[in-house]
């Protein structure tokens, strides 16, 4: 049996700060929903993903709006197919 997989790609807008207490949060301003915190920032990188992921899921789930741009959606035939994602590397100086 044939299956397929749908591939979404969200744009999200992020804000990055650095807290008074030395870690980090970050938002979105089009989702009040999606935020995160971290200790560096790679960890508030790596939760605020995890984090709209999750939202994501759950607002299909729901039935709910998505409040973000959709930039592009790519259907692949399983079980074997091509993919390429963005890739997030931060570093501090």
């Amino acid at each position: 049996m044939k299956q397929n997989l749908t591939i979404q790609e969200y744009e999200l807008p992020v804000t990055i700060n650095r807290d008074t207490s030395g870690g980090f949060s970050a938002s979105c301003n089009a989702w009040a929903d999606c935020y995160a915190q971290g200790d560096s920032l790679e960890e508030v990188i790596n939760e605020i993903s995890y984090v709209a992921g999750s939202l994501i899921e759950l607002y299909k789930e729901e039935g709910m709006s998505v409040p973000l741009k959709l930039k592009n959606t790519k259907k692949q035939s399983l079980p074997s197919f091509r993919l390429t994602f963005p890739l997030i590397v931060t570093g501090t100086s």
